[in-house]
């Protein structure tokens, strides 16, 4: 006769999980809980991720995006207007050595509300990709300043070379009528500027790639004179960056 089982003799069942456990995550009843930190740092990287900001739009950049509006309206006049019209604008805005004498400051400001090649220019998008980084990094009036900055001392040294050339009878007199507008220097010095701003891995790229296209420009001599003046801003870009540096610097105390 077999003996009777009893408790001392039956095995030892597996232990039950920890219902409260289960109870609290019904939908992963057995995966490991989703840390806090983690969930933030994908929500941070889903923030990062914002292509959009890579433009200026009026709440983030203002100063850029007024620009921007400026320079298409601008752009729109020399597409649809009378050529009449646009040359008398054109050449009433012009930094030639003829204005720069007469009235410096009207033309200096009034040729940077033009594009040379109007809106298919490959500087409109420069111009919105870097004012528009350059704008968030340090803000809008400070970016104005570094654009500002290579458009007068680039136009001032091309166009001071000119009429030193006149003068000592290298070139004709017409020269010193030659129609100079366009907002390429501003955009050279931006792009020098913004370099001091990023990382060397970003940095030294852009650097090397805007600066090699500007020599390439200056070797096949179809405009020498702008051709210098877009390395003389591009220098004078990167000259700024203790200065925007600094900048970055307050702007970033400021939010803290």
């Amino acid at each position: 006769m077999e003996p009777a089982a009893t408790a001392d003799t039956l095995p030892l069942a597996a232990p039950l999980p920890e219902v409260s456990d289960l109870l609290d995550g019904l939908p992963r009843q057995r995966g490991p809980a989703a840390s806090p930190a983690a969930g933030a740092r994908r929500t941070a990287g889903l923030r990062r991720l914002r292509p959009w900001r890579l433009l200026p739009t009026p709440a983030g950049t203002p100063v850029t995006f007024g620009y921007a509006a400026v320079l298409a309206v601008t752009s729109l006049v020399a597409a649809y207007a009378s050529p009449a019209l646009v040359g008398a604008l054109q050449q009433g805005s012009s930094t030639d050595v003829a204005h720069l004498v007469r009235t410096p400051a009207l033309v200096l400001l009034a040729s940077a509300l033009w594009v040379a090649g109007g809106l298919v220019s490959p500087y409109v998008l420069c111009f919105l990709l870097v004012l528009t980084a350059l704008e968030r990094r340090i803000g809008g009036a400070r970016a104005v300043v570094v654009f500002l900055l290579g458009h007068v001392l680039a136009t001032l040294a091309t166009e001071g070379s000119v009429g030193l050339a006149v003068l000592a009878g290298h070139l004709p007199d017409s020269s010193l009528h030659r129609l100079d507008y366009g907002i390429s220097f501003g955009v050279a010095a931006a792009v020098g500027s913004l370099a001091g701003l990023l990382r060397p891995w970003l940095r030294w790229p852009l650097l090397i790639l805007f600066g090699g296209m500007l020599v390439e420009d200056l070797i096949e001599f179809t405009d020498p004179m702008t051709n210098w003046g877009h390395l003389i801003s591009l220098a004078i870009g990167v000259a700024t960056w203790p200065l925007v540096r600094r900048w970055r610097h307050e702007a970033l105390t400021a939010r803290a």
